[in-house]
């Protein structure tokens, strides 16, 4: 049995509709202070390359630039971009020091410190060469990137600030005497009275008490189609009311309500660790030893065995340095966390357990309960068998439902639901046990149970009764003027989308299973018309743990996938726990994935998007680790002989370039397994 590891939140409950807000914030502040040290920094560059010795005999202008103290307003200027510019990477370098977690604010930090040290020595007196324009640009570069690392973060992290975004200010709440106020939305309790005018956002969660509307609800499901709304549904806080006037009862506010605790479950899923990360964070951790290994032997190879002057040598070091940082692989796989997680909870997939979640990837079976995951979890007429040539199937259905629209019985609802084309009755009875009866149209119906027909000593033989029985299905049979006219069969409706559900898991070479409490006969039926490898019947909700250990025992990776009530134990068991058709009622304590919408296409959502999740962070370590295998030869001078040199400027380009990738390509990510609307 896996272990758990579920966050808990103790914010406040004012704090809770903005709670994804808080690391955006944070995100926006280091972009916006990144962003302000970078354009004063660049700024600063400017006459540090004109006052820059080099520079000035590169492009002819030595002697005409020259004046008494230039070197010292030189030093002055690269101290200013050291300080303020590098402050970040310094103050990162005593930071990962203290955490004994050296990294790339650690590289950084010594290569920028070892040139301006060196430098600013040659400035006053040793014989040298100096780096300040090198230092300059290079600090100039990591600002840039890491500007542009903080906004692909943020960009990963908007999913949470436009759900934040999604509720009103305020509500119109229906006072006592019947007049409405405008009151603020942190003022509504459970059981408030507010009206929600067509157009306007939901102000909490709740049922409807009055009215009839369309409601969008895609920004917190997913679901693209607006859905159709009368008294007694329930609304979630946040979606937008269509054409009609709601009155609601409130049921949910604050922390308690749906969207608060999305918000809570995408936050946490991002901020929770990947197993991925582990094998991410060691690899950065000797990267830097070896950068920082590899700089000083660099040093010494060149200084010491190829005899050359200590200038060039502390250039090929500072430059191996900087190419070598493992910020790329520090954000290979955090940013396709972020992005995965925000993906996931845009289309009504909401991560709890993040290890579950990308072990989704390796699931080898699949486990549904059936009442309300593969089937509806009501009744509805699959046959209608006629047994006498005087009366057509239309009327049949017309003259049963017409009676069972008078009565309160599941069955009889759904018969009643089976024809649209209704007529009054006259002298409806119930038959206690048996069915109901009335007079429609100037005639006598009955819709009876075979019970009713052995009392009655009625007989009939046709051959196509028995097998309706044996699949599990209730049949009831129609009487009109005391002759039997016809026969109806019913079951628990299967879903649309079950059969497309399973037909996609078993491309992806998982098995598909089913656990039921119904009887043998109803469970092969089901199997057999969505296509189930194996099905499990007449098993207990208490039992239903114990058969996905049996299924544990065949040494395959099992996931259980049911309604996260009666089926705790089972999705608890699994070694992914999938509660599907949550609706408003997010806290699932047991589950590992909670899939808002009752749809078995969005269990291959997660397992699709659990694979592409895995990828991602598969190619960006490659490319994040592959591309030093490149980049460390080349800083340290490897094709010194045919005249290729990188400059730390020019290794901080390539590395600030390989992050950027990183990024990108975690943006990239997609959805490959929408579920079809």
């Amino acid at each position: 049995m896996k272990q758990r590891e579920h966050a808990t939140n103790n914010k406040p409950e004012s704090e809770m509709p903005h709670a994804g807000t808080d690391h955006q914030g944070h995100h926006a502040h280091m972009a916006a202070d990144f962003r302000n040290r970078f354009w004063i920094s660049l700024v600063l560059t400017l006459p540090i390359l004109a006052l820059s010795p080099m520079l000035q005999k590169l492009v002819g202008l030595r002697e005409a630039i020259r004046f008494s103290g230039d070197l010292y307003v030189l030093f002055g200027f690269a101290s200013a971009v050291f300080w303020y510019g590098g402050w970040p990477f310094i103050k990162g370098l005593f930071n990962e020091l203290k955490t004994r977690k050296p990294g790339m604010m650690t590289l950084v930090a010594v290569a920028i410190t070892t040139a301006y040290v060196y430098s600013s020595a040659v400035v006053f007196g040793l014989t040298g060469k100096m780096f300040f324009w090198e230092l300059a640009t290079l600090v100039d570069i990591m600002l840039l990137g890491h500007w542009i690392e903080m906004r692909s973060v943020m960009g990963a992290s908007k999913a949470l600030e436009a759900l934040a975004k999604l509720m009103p200010s305020d509500a119109h709440k229906l006072m006592p005497d019947g007049s409405v106020q405008d009151v603020p939305l942190g003022e509504l309790t459970v059981g408030d009275k507010v009206l929600i005018k067509p157009g306007e956002k939901i102000p909490a969660d709740g049922v409807i008490v009055e009215g009839e509307s369309s409601v969008n609800e895609a920004m917190l499901t997913g679901e693209s189609t607006p859905v159709t709304k009368k008294t007694d549904g329930k609304v979630i806080g946040g979606a937008i009311n269509g054409e009609g006037s709601l009155t609601i009862e409130v049921k949910g506010t604050g922390k308690d309500s749906f969207l608060s605790q999305v918000i809570d479950l995408v936050k946490q899923a991002q901020e929770s660790k990947s197993k991925t990360q582990n094998l991410a964070d060691t690899a950065a951790m000797w990267l830097t030893i070896i950068a920082l290994g590899g700089g000083l032997l660099t040093f010494l190879i060149w200084l010491v065995l190829m005899n050359k002057e200590f200038a060039f040598a502390i250039e090929r070091a500072v430059t191996l340095m900087v190419i070598t940082c493992p910020h790329a692989l520090g954000l290979a796989v955090p940013l396709v966390v972020a992005v995965s997680t925000a993906l996931a909870a845009s289309n009504g997939l909401l991560i709890r357990n993040r290890g579950a979640f990308e072990g989704a990837r390796k699931l080898q079976a699949i486990i549904f309960d059936k009442t309300g995951t593969l089937t509806e979890g009501r009744f509805g007429v699959t046959d209608t068998l006629m047994l006498a040539q005087d009366i057509d199937e239309e009327t049949l259905r017309k003259y049963a439902a017409s009676v069972d629209a008078n009565s309160e019985h599941p069955i009889a609802k759904a018969i009643a639901d089976s024809s649209e084309n209704k007529l009054p009755v006259e002298n409806f009875k119930s038959i206690p046990g048996k069915g109901a009866e009335g007079r429609v149209d100037g005639r006598e119906v009955k819709v009876v149970s075979p019970g009713y027909l052995r009392e009655q000593n009625i007989a009939h033989d046709d051959q196509r009764v028995e097998p309706l029985q044996t699949q599990g299905k209730t049949v009831v049979f129609v009487l009109v003027d005391g002759q039997l006219k016809g026969a109806i069969a019913l079951a628990d409706i299967i879903r649309p989308e079950a059969k497309q559900a399973i037909d996609a898991l078993k491309a992806l070479n998982i098995r598909c299973m089913m656990l039921t409490g119904d009887n043998k006969a109803t469970a092969q039926w089901v199997s057999e018309q969505i296509g189930l490898d194996e099905y499990f019947a007449e098993v207990l909700p208490q039992d239903k743990a114990a058969k996905v250990k049996e299924v544990q025992t065949r040494g395959v990776l099992v996931a259980m996938t049911g309604d996260g009530v009666n089926d705790a134990p089972a999705l608890a068991q699994a070694d992914v726990g999938i509660a599907i058709g949550a609706g408003s009622d997010v806290a699932v304590e047991t589950a590992d994935v909670i899939l808002v919408r009752s749809n078995p296409l969005d269990v291959v959502a997660i397992v699709r998007l659990s694979r592409a999740t895995y990828g991602k962070m598969i190619q960006n370590l490659v490319w994040a680790t592959g591309y030093n295998v490149v980049a460390i030869p080349l800083a340290a001078g490897a094709l010194y002989a045919w005249g290729v040199l990188l400059t730390p400027a020019l290794g901080a380009v390539l590395m600030s370039a390989s992050t950027v990738i990183v990024a990108i390509n975690a943006r990239l990510l997609k959805l490959k397994a929408e579920p079809k609307k």
